[in-house]
């Protein structure tokens, strides 16, 4: 495995950019191979200090290409050289998109096991005795992954948001986020009371009407519905808000949707970006002996409110859903489509490795700090902070002034104060 290195001069930092070849499947190390790539940042004087690795959070999402250097960008350049890493199949590591060949083993292969792999295939090749990770989400369940299988590589440990449940079974995980988000939801409605019955009469109306979507497709109530995800996030409620102020018009003597209202929700619900997110969701979930099956959408005809099939018109509870997939986006949302046989296949797939290991973050010499949100409809409180206890030395920082994006509303404060629990010994 060759590094290639090349160095450039921006925002007054110096930029170091990482190609390095290893496996798809690290498994089966003489197979195909991949290139990863990762974006250094050093400030002036900093070429001695410890590296620091940022895992995005995802799946499937590339690492942030900064154009300035806010946010926790800023307090962690004092004192780290700054990795942005892209984990494999998202960014420059070997994208996988509609227009590449991939297969179910392909993106079976793009799990938090695989990504720590590459990542200290990075470490090795740079170097480096070790490093110090920051995970936001997805990216916190990798530094967990990371710690359970690399848990001597690690000094320190940052997460946000990112504390995964361990050892709980996918149903059992659909469960919490479906019920953190009916409670969400709720105080959603007390917010702006007349958003329930605005939501209830675009569901019906869609059930009724053909609306097209910019993209061409008919705009279905159960693909309208996943636009929830929006509570989870900080200026969730008033994005809702503005979005659901005036959805129609009267058009000929027609009720329509308006335009710029089917072009706002259609970017919402399209998956086109990031077609890997919906692709791999699921499987993050999984492990040894048990498929997921669509988890998601099994769990929810038991959920009050979230059943697919619930009347808008009639139903007790009517409510939106989040960070869930299901089977049907594949079909309905047309960047998915080209992924629809292999997600099945995932979704099938009962073999999957063990994430974590228990043994692993017991033992680890780093030492963590992690900020846990208690309103978080994405990453469940309760099991997020049994999952904290089995890490040797884990300092939660506990806090419901911020949803799952808090570190995109304030980066630098968030990490400031895991850095103080870090340090105060």
């Amino acid at each position: 495995m060759t590094l290639a290195s090349q160095r450039t001069r921006r925002l007054g930092h110096t930029f170091i950019q990482h190609t390095l070849e290893v496996p798809l499947d690290h498994g089966d190390p003489a197979g195909p191979a991949i290139s990863i790539f990762a974006r250094e940042i050093v400030r002036d004087g900093g070429e001695a200090l410890p590296m620091l690795v940022y895992l995005q959070g995802g799946p499937g999402f590339p690492a942030a290409r900064p154009t300035d250097l806010g946010g926790w960008l800023g307090p962690m350049l004092a004192n780290y050289r700054v990795l942005l890493f892209d984990q494999r199949g998202t960014g420059r590591s070997a994208r996988i998109d509609a227009d590449t060949e991939f297969d179910a083993h392909t993106l079976s292969c793009l799990r938090a096991d695989a990504i720590c792999a590459d990542a200290e295939a990075l470490r090795q090749a740079l170097g480096l005795q070790k490093w110090n990770l920051l995970g936001q989400s997805f990216g916190g369940f990798c530094i967990t992954t990371y710690l359970s299988q690399y848990p001597n590589a690690v000094d320190r440990a940052f997460l946000t948001g990112g504390l995964p449940a361990v050892g709980v079974d996918v149903d059992d995980i659909y469960r919490a986020t479906y019920t953190a988000l009916g409670r969400r939801h709720e105080a959603f409605y007390q917010q702006f009371p007349w958003a329930q019955q605005r939501i209830r009469e675009i569901c019906a109306h869609l059930d009724a009407s053909a609306e097209l979507l910019p993209t061409g497709e008919r705009l279905s109530s159960r693909r309208f519905r996943t636009i929830g995800i929006e509570l989870g996030r900080g200026s969730g409620f008033d994005s809702l808000g503005y979005l659901l102020e005036e959805p129609f018009r009267t058009v000929r003597g027609e009720k329509k949707l308006r335009s710029d209202f089917l072009v706002d929700v259609g970017q919402r619900v399209s998956f086109a970006a990031a077609p890997l997110y919906a692709a791999l969701h699921e499987s993050i979930y999984a492990g040894p002996g048990r498929a997921t099956e669509w988890s998601a959408q099994r769990v929810r005809a038991e959920m009050p409110g979230f059943e697919e099939d619930a009347d808008p018109r009639s139903a007790d509870k009517f409510y939106l859903t989040g960070e869930h997939i299901y089977p049907w986006q594949f079909e309905e949302d047309p960047a998915l489509r080209p992924f629809a046989a292999v997600a099945q296949e995932l979704a099938a797939k009962a073999d999957f490795p063990e994430l974590y290991d228990v043994r692993g973050l017991a033992s680890t010499g780093a030492v963590a700090a992690a900020a846990v949100y208690l309103d978080d409809v994405f990453v469940p409180f309760a099991y997020s902070m049994n999952t904290a206890a089995m890490f040797r030395d884990l300092r939660p920082y506990v806090t419901n002034r911020f949803q799952h994006d808090g570190v995109r509303v304030d980066g630098a404060g968030i990490v400031a104060e895991l850095q103080r629990l870090i340090d105060d010994h």
